[in-house]
């Protein structure tokens, strides 16, 4: 009998939990071990913040769904990782601490053969001084709880401006570094709808702040799309939809500091900004959750398993190489550990070889450049493969790995949701193949431009409702719920 324990349960870990227990015969146990009770469909939390869905329609409980699957759950924090084993016993183990139940506090050893890092990423808000909702001045969408906080905000800004006080919105990137452009892109898009919906407009100032070079980056190096049978970039792309919200843009900056009402901000030509703000909601930088790992004598080996911003290495190579080196065979491709090969890294958890967009320095030397994108459908593709491949692993009793699935080869759907209704509600729908260019397959524009295209209408608002529903049914486990790709 093998024992697999994935660590995390969001969309990465909870494909790769349920993948396979399908897959695996239920003589083998699988495990999981997350510190939150609720699964989350992130997507959709930018619905919450704008108070057109609830918490509730965007949660579930995850022990009933594991617990008819058949999957055992630890609601509890990994601590440590021991892949040699300890003095007295050859099987790794992770060490957790119970968050929750009648162990909160405990801490206990899980064994294991196979181990999946599907922790996500650490929420870095103190990389910023003063960003954040707990103890800072700035507001989030990163989880139900935060968009709960921020329509608490929202709702608070609307209300003085029906009173005929102006507000000043600024949404973007809080850290230099930050990734996850498109979630803060899209909120800014639904609170210019609710603005102009409650014809507010003449009271609202909205201003998009973004370490991306250009808009319409969004930490892939930007891209250009086909658009109504003529090729665009992302930028003209996105700038257009900015303007037709009535959105100014500051590009190139990085935050170094929130205070209250007051953003401080870096611009790559090296000069310091500030900028006022009524309302901010600023997306923090990412980092590994900080696992320790040693060997079985207690020397720490964390080095071995993870990069130095926490995030664990995989088949991917690290050698350092000037940008225009890069290529896209440097992307991993079965997300396998190279000094340990029963331990497995999805989602956002795994280190890339280096950022897609290039990287910019300013005059002074600070960093401003968004790393890369892995939320959403590349994670639940790359939970699914690993899943796959420790199956098949178990199953033929090999080392074979088939599956594989490198961002270099994988396309992506992006879908910005810009207000929200069934007759008047919008989106900007955008897919990109490959998410990392190959300039090598595609020397002209990098990707395949029979795939890389991009819309803007109600169209794409229908799908995103549909994609909300029929994900959220999947991750639930029902009837059928294998037959949804990812």
């Amino acid at each position: 009998m093998a024992k697999v324990v994935v660590l995390g349960a969001g969309i990465s870990g909870h494909t790769a939990a349920l993948t396979l227990r399908r897959k695996l015969p239920k003589k083998h146990e699988v495990i999981v071990i997350s510190p939150n009770s609720n699964y989350q469909w992130v997507p959709s939390n930018i619905w919450v913040g704008i108070g057109k869905m609830t918490p509730d329609q965007v949660k579930f409980k995850l022990a009933p769904v594991y617990k008819k699957m058949g999957i055992s759950y630890f609601q509890a924090l990994g601590k440590t990782i021991h892949p040699e084993g300890s003095k007295e016993s050859n099987t790794p183990y992770v060490m957790v601490e119970y968050v929750d139940g009648e162990k909160k506090g405990q801490t206990e050893k899980i064994e294991y053969d196979y181990l999946i890092n599907a922790t996500g990423p650490k929420l870095n808000f103190d990389a910023t001084p003063g960003l954040g909702p707990h103890g800072g001045h700035s507001l989030s969408v990163c989880t139900y709880d935060h968009a709960s906080h921020a329509l608490e905000n929202l709702e608070a800004a609307l209300k003085k401006m029906e009173k005929g006080e102006k507000q000043k919105f600024v949404i973007g990137t809080g850290h230099a570094m930050a990734t996850c452009q498109g979630a803060a892109f899209e909120y800014a898009l639904n609170i210019a709808f609710e603005v102009n919906k409650r014809k507010l407009a003449d009271k609202a100032e909205i201003v998009w702040l973004t370490n991306e070079y250009e808009v319409g980056d969004f930490g892939m190096g930007g891209a250009f799309i086909k658009r109504n049978g003529y090729i665009t970039s992302t930028k003209i792309f996105t700038e257009s939809i900015l303007a037709e919200y009535g959105i100014s843009w500051i590009k190139r900056a990085g935050v170094s500091k929130v205070e209250k009402g007051l953003i401080h901000y870096e611009t790559l030509d090296g000069e310091y900004h500030t900028i006022n703000f009524d309302f901010a909601m600023l997306i923090p930088g990412f980092a590994g959750v900080g696992f320790k790992a040693f060997d079985k004598t207690g020397n720490d080996i964390t080095d071995k398993l993870f990069a130095p911003n926490g995030l664990m290495k995989v088949d991917a190579d690290y050698t350092p190489k000037d940008f225009d080196d890069w290529k896209a065979s440097d992307w991993p491709t079965i997300y396998q550990n190279p000094s340990f090969d029963n331990i497995f890294a999805s989602g956002i958890a795994f280190a890339p070889p280096h950022t897609i967009s290039k990287p910019m320095k300013s005059k002074n030397g600070t960093a401003i450049f968004p790393t890369p994108p892995r939320t959403g459908m590349p994670s639940g593709v790359i939970g699914k493969v690993v899943a796959e491949n420790i199956a098949h692993m178990i199953k033929t009793n090999t080392k074979e790995l088939k599956h594989k699935a490198s961002m270099a080869k994988m396309g992506a759907a992006c879908i910005v949701s810009a207000g929200y209704g069934f007759r008047n509600g919008s989106a900007a729908s955008m897919t990109v193949f490959p998410i990392v260019p190959d300039y090598d397959k595609y020397p002209e524009w990098g990707r395949d431009l029979s795939y890389t295209v991009g819309e803007h209408g109600l169209a794409g608002h229908w799908i995103k409702l549909l994609l909300h529903l029929m994900f959220m049914y999947k991750a639930k486990a029902k009837p059928f719920w294998w037959m949804i790709p990812e």
